[in-house]
């Protein structure tokens, strides 16, 4: 399927354009669906199991987020799953019936999800505190799921696999096989421990500025401590994560593992390159570190690893885009391990936060540092597959819609997703001026918690902790 005459430079660049922007938009929405049901239930359970309050204001107060983010979540889908029909018609119109298989049952997943949510927000007070707490566990399964289904379609783009082509033909289509492809397992892995982290470390991260503002009470401690103790123990899982996908790029996408570390020439016992830009054909002004590409790559120092020079230049991706992108994800990575570690050994000497204002500090940037370090990740993956759509198998150029007039498209998407940006702000800040969702005059016992506790106003957050330690 060759590149139409209709199809300028320019519409190609917009339908790129547009699908990053959308989807970059859409998997930070999604990271919070992904992750806020377990960290939701889990605070349920804590209130039924302890007959603590504050652990059920804040699942209240989680749940009523939730909901929001879950419809905002359901529309920016709808515009994806409609671009890549109107934009990449190329690229579903070939091979729709290949990968048809995981976005089928991303929908099974999505209405389970949307089913199971509508109960668990509309249900609370009408069901037995345990049938309750229950219904959540499918939106937690379903949300994991639909993030799982969904990348399986973007792996396979990696590692096509699961059909065969005679004479420019798709035949002998092998749906099970193009989803479970080489690139599946690593893939999904790392994304779904991202989108907990993006979670974790973003409503940390919005309970850290409050906390500097001196609103210390238990909602307020609580409320930063289960997310980000959350996050911060996936932290160095990611870290074993990211180097188990780095295997896999050298065994199978050994030019995009080259554009990572701006490697231009094939070589053995090649050097690990920190920082750096990549210009006239080399990386300059990096930090390396010899043999160490080899060694992660190969478990041996002296390994061969391929470079940039074995492919011709028009099929290379875009070094500087990705080098860069990795370099950020990584140093966010590393840095979110350290900010966990800061608090691990702050609470294993003394039972509480660090009194340094520098951690809430970092806390708090610590959420959109999350964000910004998956968004690093996806232009890793999908980048660094440039130019092809389809690796080795369909370029970009060839699968875009070849009607003119994409350019206009593009600007009606991004003022799409203006308003739709503008009115989700909107909203969660008028949820946030409400304050916290306490629960209810009954007490927790009769919710099923192990206690009885204070009976405090269903409109009032729970009495300030004055423990003096509070103040430092």
């Amino acid at each position: 399927m060759a590149l139409a005459e209709a199809s300028t430079p320019a519409d190609l660049a917009a339908a790129r354009t547009q699908m990053a922007f959308s989807l970059g938009w859409h998997i930070v929405i999604a990271c919070f669906g992904v992750g806020m049901p377990g960290l939701t239930v889990f605070a349920e359970w804590r209130a039924l199991r302890t007959g603590d309050r504050a652990y059920e204001t804040l699942a209240r107060t989680w749940a009523r987020a939730m909901g929001v983010l879950f419809a905002v979540g359901a529309v920016s889908g709808t515009i994806l799953s409609f671009e890549m029909g109107l934009l990449w018609p190329g690229l579903m119109g070939r091979f729709g019936d290949v990968i048809g298989l995981p976005f089928t049952l991303e929908g099974f997943a999505f209405f389970v999800e949307a089913i199971f949510l509508g109960v668990y927000l509309y249900a609370w007070d009408r069901l037995p505190p345990r049938a309750h707490l229950l219904t959540g566990v499918p939106v937690i399964l379903a949300g994991v799921a639909s993030a799982f289904f969904v990348v399986t379609a973007n792996a396979w783009m990696n590692q096509p696999r699961g059909f065969d082509l005679v004479d420019g033909d798709v035949t002998g289509v092998r749906p099970w096989e193009a989803m479970f492809n080489p690139a599946t397992p690593p893939q999904t892995v790392h994304m779904i421990v991202a989108a907990f982290m993006v979670a974790g470390f973003g409503i940390a991260a919005v309970y850290a500025v409050a906390l500097l503002r001196g609103k210390r009470d238990r909602h307020h401690r609580l409320g930063f401590l289960v997310p980000f103790t959350f996050a911060a123990v996936l932290a160095p899982v990611q870290v074993v994560v990211g180097d188990w996908a780095a295997h896999f790029l050298a065994d199978y996408q050994p030019l995009k593992l080259a554009a990572i570390e701006g490697l231009t020439t094939t070589t053995a016992g090649a050097p690990l390159s920190v920082g750096g830009i990549y210009v006239d054909g080399e990386l300059r002004y990096a930090v390396e570190i010899p043999n160490a590409l080899s060694l992660l790559a190969h478990w041996n120092p002296d390994a061969v690893v391929p470079g940039l020079d074995r492919a011709p230049p028009e099929l290379r991706p875009p070094v500087n885009a990705v080098h860069l992108s990795f370099q950020v994800m990584v140093g966010i990575g590393f840095g979110l391990v350290a900010l966990g570690a800061w608090l691990a050994l702050t609470w294993w000497r003394r039972r509480d936060l660090p009194r340094s204002r520098w951690f809430l500090r970092a806390a708090a940037v610590a959420g959109p540092a999350a964000v910004l370090a998956m968004e690093a990740g996806w232009v890793v993956t999908e980048v660094g597959r440039q130019p092809w759509i389809v690796y080795d198998v369909l370029l970009t150029r060839d699968a875009v819609n070849p009607q003119p007039g994409l350019v206009v498209g593009l600007l009606v998407v991004l003022g799409v997703y203006a308003v739709l940006t503008a009115a989700t702000v909107y909203v969660l800040r008028r949820l946030a001026r409400r304050g916290p969702v306490a629960p209810q005059e009954e007490s927790v016992s009769s919710r099923g918690g192990s206690h009885t506790s204070s009976t405090w106003s269903s409109e009032a957050p729970a009495p300030e902790n004055t423990d003096p330690k509070d103040s430092s």
